[in-house]
């Protein structure tokens, strides 16, 4: 990379010129590249145009927003404001009503094709889409309308994803994907699921410039997520996964086990099947344990369709790939009530070295017998 182009985009983004390439190559690694790729983001970054990104706000509580506002390295506004060039988003312009319409819709024509659409929130379906609207138009229209002129189409966030919240049971406004309604609209532009309550705003990040730099989306898993976050289950990576093979399990909250930091499973955890970065990408920049497990609390399996708002908060996971095991001595093993897993390991291995001794003898008296046989034979 030119040493020009990276002072010139270090200069914009409000960052010297070694914590630009330090940044673009965090992404890089981010995303699973080659350490060098971090050079070829930076000029991406600092030659072309920023990409224009306008963001869809349907049935959503504005976290996957509260979320990027909290991204520190770089800070949003350097980042966002700069590097990418947002065009809408309801809740940051300065503009509201007939003028932040009108800017989107200006934005729209002068980048048709061009621009990143973001969709944040579920999109009602039920009575024609009556249940959200923006300036008059419902969010289903606009989701159309602006999808379909868009180069790409990024779903922030599980509303947007599987249908999230809004979506649970009884789901009284047909909540559902965007990826879902454009596809029955008969859209075709690519769309890739940041899935998450909210999810970590450095995927959402990282997806933007993978894109700028690639001119595609990143390499996707069979639900449309980028698999360089969501290639594993949480359970791999997690810090108390070791608790988990040791058979060391907190009961109730605040039980010994509990305090101490022991697995979460048998209290809901539904990190053994659930496809997300979370204990490796933390939230919110403040160090370690910065996210629900790491404070004291089970996964409940946001970023998964079919867990996440949809089965019971605290019902057991259903691990992939690896289940609990089966001879470890229950956590809260009691004296005196019965027959227990240790004393059961005892008793079988007192048995199994008495029949051991038993097989010893009963070789050695055969043995002996045979011994006498052959003397006896001899004196005769």
């Amino acid at each position: 990379m030119k040493v020009d182009e990276a002072t010139e985009a270090s200069i914009i983004s409000g960052l010297s010129r070694r914590d630009f390439l330090k940044f673009c190559s965090a992404m890089a690694a981010v995303m699973g590249l080659p350490l060098g790729m971090g050079e070829q983001i930076a000029e991406a970054v600092a030659t072309q145009k920023r990409p224009p990104v306008l963001w869809l706000s349907a049935q959503e509580c504005t976290g996957c927003t509260e979320s990027l506002l909290r991204t520190n390295h770089p800070t949003l506004e350097k980042l966002i404001l700069e590097l990418i060039s947002l065009e809408y988003h309801e809740t940051l312009l300065v503009g509201s009503g007939k003028q932040a319409e009108e800017w989107r819709v200006k934005s729209m024509n002068e980048n048709k094709g061009k621009y990143i659409l973001v969709v944040d929130g579920s999109i009602p379906v039920k009575d024609n889409g009556i249940y959200c609207k923006i300036g008059g138009k419902t969010v289903m229209s606009l989701l159309e309308e602006m999808a379909s002129q868009a180069a790409a189409v990024i779903a922030i966030g599980s509303c947007s994803s599987w249908g999230g919240i809004p979506s649970a049971d009884p789901n009284p406004t047909g909540a559902t994907a965007a990826h879902e309604v454009l596809k029955s609209k008969g859209i075709k532009t690519p769309v890739v699921n940041i899935p998450g309550c909210p999810p970590n705003p450095y995927n959402f990040l990282s997806t933007v410039l993978y894109f700028l730099t690639f001119k595609k989306l990143p390499e996707l898993d069979d639900q449309a997520r980028p698999k360089f976050a969501y290639g594993r289950i949480i359970h791999e990576n997690c810090e108390r996964r070791p608790h988990f093979d040791a058979g060391r399990f907190a009961l109730q909250f605040g039980d010994d086990g509990h305090r101490k930091g022991y697995c979460l499973y048998k209290l809901g955890c539904k990190g053994p099947e659930t496809f997300a970065n979370c204990p490796v990408q933390l939230f919110n920049d403040v160090g370690a344990g910065a996210w629900p497990v790491g404070t004291g609390h089970p996964c409940f399996g946001c970023t998964e369709k079919g867990v996440g708002f949809t089965l019971p908060l605290h019902s057991p996971a259903r691990p992939k790939y690896i289940t609990p095991p089966g001879m470890f001595p229950h956590v809260d093993e009691k004296r005196g009530h019965g027959t227990t897993i240790a004393a059961v390991g005892v008793a079988a291995g007192l048995a199994g070295a008495a029949l051991g001794a038993a097989a010893v003898t009963a070789k050695k008296l055969g043995k002996e017998d045979e011994e006498q046989g052959k003397s006896g034979s001899k004196e005769k």
